[in-house]
This record gives C-alpha cells, sequence and structure tokens, in this order.
C-alpha cells in the first residue's frame, strides 16, 4: 500500500468509464506496482475507494481504505471483484450522499444496501473475501459498479443527475486536470465539511 506514485484522475465523460473492464491475468510486479500507485492518489485525492478506470486502465481492479460501520478502516486490493447483498427480508437500504473521485465535489443522495460482501483476488491471485458494513458496504458497491462501466449518477433520476452535475460545473475550476498530481486549488467560499467520495 505505499511506495507508490499519485496518477491523475480520469473524468466522467473518458470512455474508458463506461466501458466494462477487462479481467486480470496477469498477478506479477508490475500490477503490484499498479496497486501501490492507486493507493497513493486515493490518499491524496482524500477518497476511499479508486478503481483502475479511475487512472485510465480498463482492468477489473480496485484498492480500498475505508471505515466500516464501527469506524474501523479495512483496506485491500481486488482484482476481477464480485459484489453480492442480501435479498428478501435481510435487505436493508440507506440512503446517503454518495460522491466520485471522477466527478469531484459533487454528491447526491442515492440508497444501496447497507451490506455487501465482495469476492476476488488479492494482487498476487490468491482468493480473497471482504464483507462490509456501513461506508465499506457503500464503497464495495461503488467501486465494482466502476469496473462493470456503471459510474453512480447513473443510478440517479434525470432530475437528480442534472442537480449533481450542475454542482460538479461549479466547483470544477477547483481541480486541475491531472488531480490529484496537482493539488486542489483553494477556494475562501469553500465549505469546511468535507464529505467522502469513492
Amino acid at each position: 500500500m505505499t511506495g507508490g506514485k499519485v496518477l491523475p484522475i480520469t473524468r466522467w465523460g473518458e470512455p474508458v468509464m463506461h466501458q466494462p473492464t477487462k479481467q486480470v491475468d496477469r498477478f506479477d510486479d508490475e500490477l503490484r506496482q499498479l496497486v501501490r500507485d492507486m493507493f497513493a492518489t486515493m490518499e491524496a485525492a482524500q477518497g476511499v475507494g479508486l478503481a483502475a478506470t479511475q487512472v485510465g486502465l480498463g482492468l477489473a481492479l480496485f484498492v480500498f481504505h475505508c471505515p466500516d460501520e464501527d469506524d474501523k478502516y479495512q483496506s485491500g486490493a481486488i482484482c476481477n471483484p464480485v459484489v453480492a447483498t442480501p435479498e428478501g427480508p435481510d435487505r436493508a437500504l440507506e440512503s446517503i450522499d454518495e460522491g466520485c473521485l471522477s466527478l469531484p465535489g459533487a454528491y447526491a443522495p442515492l440508497a444501496r444496501p447497507t451490506e455487501s460482501t465482495c469476492t476476488g483476488l488479492d494482487p498476487w491471485g490468491e482468493p480473497v473475501t471482504v464483507h462490509g458494513t456501513g461506508l465499506l458496504a457503500r464503497c464495495l458497491q461503488h467501486e465494482t459498479d466502476h469496473l462493470g462501466g456503471t459510474v453512480f449518477g447513473d443510478r440517479l433520476s434525470g432530475r437528480v443527475r442534472r442537480k449533481l452535475y450542475a454542482s460538479h460545473d461549479e466547483l470544477a475550476h477547483l481541480y486541475p486536470d491531472d488531480w490529484p498530481v496537482t493539488p486542489k486549488r483553494q477556494s475562501a467560499s469553500e465549505p469546511v465539511e468535507q464529505k467522502v467520495a469513492e
């Protein structure tokens, strides 16, 4: 999770963000360096999750460093992830503001299941399972969506999506094209509260 370099974050609208990814089939040093770079990028952007599509690569891989409902952080990298959520009476939804590092500065409420389980392979090709609650459950769903070519705006109504884009447009000037390689610009009118984006 350390020793990586910060990469520019790819924005919504770029083709790689809206297409399904290819499965990871080589678990080598190059893949593990990509994972380190993704962790560095996620940390620089103050995110809790980052998919390979968000650094311009159509690979089924994401990294995360995210708290669960008990505020316990879990971290890792998952290749070729499959996410499952409860069905029937065990399924509970929570609607909270969600953001995306690839549409920086904009948030919109989205209902998602409060629990999810993600299975896949770690960067050495070994099986891994992560059970998420709270924000971690949302993160696992959000990042796996990315790898299927879905951004969270695709899950919003047209009216809410338009508000989301309008909110982003108001703040876009604060985020350089190569952000977070070049840090976010400061604004005197910026709210103190920070929300979490994935």
